[in-house]
């Protein structure tokens, strides 16, 4: 049998496996049952808790007056390296609340992860998923602001891990939409997506002929806008994005890219977006998480900047074990598994195993033809037991890279 046939009934399987799993989840998650984040949080240790002992406060006072809180917050300031080198000082900070009875009103949260460093580079990004009352309507939004160095390895699967060029460029993201309920946890809805790309520049104004395909859109251009409405489906039975218990979640974002609306040209793209949890144990974590999106430029010529490319899904959590921007391409597919479960009986120690395998089309022939796998393990340290954030510390590891990751909250 050739290399080729065999390349070909390797990539029906994965679409295969991936329809399945799509379908088995949308069977079955109206019957999904999960843990409501307020109860038995009593006998839960977290940080606050642990420091309110430190102070001798009284441990039946301090869980009283917490879950009569309407807001609960988490934050920690972390440093580490940056795309492009160099060290950064950054803070992880979110806020959870409900805006309705947590009985029949998810979780809503605000995050914020501002980080910079010291030669002036900065990136301030703020997301919420706001749902009012009864979950009537769903409020999703992203917010970016960055001066950001980037390295880019070209088009396609098979690029030299040491073949790259530093881009520098500014960026702001505009990311928000409404989605009205239309059925139990199903939400249909539109919004505005902006992406706009300026100050463009290469750290070797003629290093970019060395990067494969780095040059597909045959210019130079110094700035890029993609901008247009967005039509929006969802699923979302977990009532807890920051870590939940059980659940599912469907997605689905096509957006349409206008040059009347200040596009640098006329493109659509589409995002679908998967997620499965599979909980073993209702008294503490022990839990099998499962993650899968495919994004594609579904028509026309998107901006280099805007093409699919891993790491950069809504919350930049893909590809643990992955340099962000190492593969890109017109079309991106993910996969996605991790184990999580409590260390200790109280829920502070937790440890995690994951592994992640993904690859984009190639720039001849729009096939995938090459896959990239990656694992690792992390550790977490319950922040706040009401909102079930956790402090995550995670180390992923692939063939070319070794990345560690610290954050408030799960990677999915």
């Amino acid at each position: 049998m050739s290399a080729t046939l065999l390349l070909r009934k390797g990539l029906r399987t994965q679409f295969l496996l991936l329809f399945l799993f799509t379908v088995f989840a949308v069977s079955t998650y109206a019957q999904e049952t999960t843990v409501n984040d307020t109860t038995a949080t009593v006998k839960q240790k977290d940080v606050i808790d642990i420091l309110k002992k430190i102070f001798k406060v009284d441990q039946k006072k301090i869980d009283s007056g917490r879950i009569r809180k309407k807001f609960q917050f988490s934050l920690i300031p972390v440093a580490g390296s940056v795309a492009g080198g160099g060290k950064a000082i950054a803070t992880a900070f979110n806020a959870a609340f409900y805006t309705g009875n947590d009985s029949t009103t998810s979780l809503s949260t605000i995050t914020f992860s501002p980080w910079f460093t010291f030669d002036g580079k900065f990136v301030l990004p703020a997301r919420n998923m706001i749902w009012l009352p009864n979950d009537i309507l769903l409020w999703k939004g992203d917010t970016r602001f960055m001066i950001y160095p980037q390295f880019t390895w070209g088009l396609g699967g098979n690029t030299n891990h040491d073949d790259k060029v530093l881009l520098e460029y500014n960026y702001i993201r505009f990311y928000h939409s409404l989605l009205k309920k239309t059925g139990d946890k199903v939400f249909f809805g539109a919004g505005y997506n902006l992406d706009y790309h300026f100050n463009i520049s290469a750290e070797n104004d003629s290093a970019h002929f060395d990067v494969p395909v780095f040059d597909y859109e045959n210019e130079t251009r110094k700035n890029n806008v993609s901008s247009g409405p967005v039509l929006n489906f969802l699923i979302d039975s977990r009532r807890n994005s920051i870590n939940p218990p059980g659940g599912f979640y469907f997605a689905v974002d096509y957006r349409f890219n206008l040059e009347f609306l200040g596009s640098s040209s006329n493109w659509q793209s589409m995002l679908i977006d998967t997620r499965k949890y599979f909980p073993f144990d209702k008294r503490r974590q022990n839990l099998l998480a499962l993650w899968s999106y495919y994004w594609r430029v579904t028509d026309g010529k998107a901006p280099y900047l805007d093409l699919p490319s891993i790491g950069w899904d809504y919350y930049s959590r893909s590809g643990r074990g992955f340099e962000q921007n190492r593969f890109r391409s017109r079309r991106l597919l993910y996969f996605e598994s991790e184990y999580r479960r409590d260390i200790s009986s109280n829920g502070l120690w937790g440890f995690v195993l994951f592994a992640n395998l993904h690859a984009v089309s190639e720039y001849y022939g729009n096939d995938f033809t090459y896959w990239h796998p990656a694992a690792g393990a992390g550790l977490r340290l319950k922040f706040n037991k009401i909102s079930r954030t956790n402090i995550a510390l995670d180390l992923g590891m692939s063939k070319d890279f070794t990345g560690v990751y610290v954050a408030l909250g799960e990677a999915f």
